[in-house]
């Protein structure tokens, strides 16, 4: 389904009866990265997907597509279909737009996962390499986009997963250059959210991944324990979704069952 927000086309999907789940993508992905995902949690609950802006079948808006504006698309898909209290699971991009909305609606949180993901801001290296990444895909988009997924899994895994890596840079690649230059922008300027877990009492969980090249396990167990946050590490990389499927649909089905 598609909603016009600010003459933009932003694609969502509504399934399932129950407590909602507002399911968010992240970086060079899109709703399809939750296919077998949906199908399991739709059993006792109402689940909804969205593209972000400038990914798959959702238009960009702007040349920075900052966490406040992604939440704020999220916000208006949730005000048209009338949901008022919600549960957010968001993988890597998509927990940062997650903390937002967040941020801005804590009464209507029943329930935060970050997937893959972190409140912290980004280090000073990782703002340099989106910088650069910003540069470099100007001339070598697909070879760059190509290159970005298979850093996210466990390299151990790239042989196992070679089709649904293959599937994943064929999706990642409907994502426009604007989409990707505006996403990159908006994630290096966005600022630490770790206050919106420690100054909530909805129910919160990090989930991450023990080889994970993008996030340090180590700060993400500080960040757990400070945050006062459920802390579950799995034994791969970024893409837990793919490398750990199973174990991820439990951990999903428990957490959704205790908001």
């Amino acid at each position: 389904m598609i909603l016009d927000y600010k003459n933009a086309n932003v694609f969502y999907t509504d399934q399932g009866k129950g407590t909602a789940v507002v399911l968010i993508h992240g970086f060079l992905e899109n709703s399809t990265m939750w296919d077998k995902i949906t199908p399991e949690l739709t059993k006792r609950n109402r689940v909804i997907t969205i593209d972000l802006l400038g990914h798959g079948k959702s238009d960009c808006l702007g040349y920075v597509h900052s966490m406040e504006l992604f939440a704020k698309t999220v916000e208006a898909v949730l005000k048209h279909l009338k949901i008022r209290k919600f549960i957010l699971v968001g993988h890597s991009l998509g927990g940062y737009v997650s903390l937002i909305i967040s941020k801005m609606n804590p009464s209507k949180i029943k329930g935060l996962c970050l997937l893959n993901s972190t409140s912290n801001e980004d280090s000073e290296e990782r703002k340099k390499i989106r910088i650069r990444a910003n540069k470099m895909v100007q001339n070598n988009f697909e070879s760059m986009v190509k290159m970005s997924i298979s850093n996210l899994f466990n390299q151990e895994n790239l042989l196992q997963f070679k089709e649904e890596i293959e599937a994943i840079k064929t999706a990642a690649l409907q994502t426009s250059l604007q989409g990707y230059v505006a996403a990159n922008e908006g994630m290096k300027l966005r600022l630490n959210t770790n206050a919106v877990l420690t100054d909530n009492h909805f129910k919160k969980m990090i989930i991450v991944g023990e080889k994970d090249l993008v996030l340090d396990l180590e700060t993400s167990k500080e960040e757990a324990e400070k945050t006062n946050s459920e802390l579950v590490i799995f034994p791969d990389g970024h893409m837990s979704h793919i490398e750990n499927t199973q174990e991820l649909i439990f951990v999903l089905k428990d957490f959704l069952k205790n908001c």
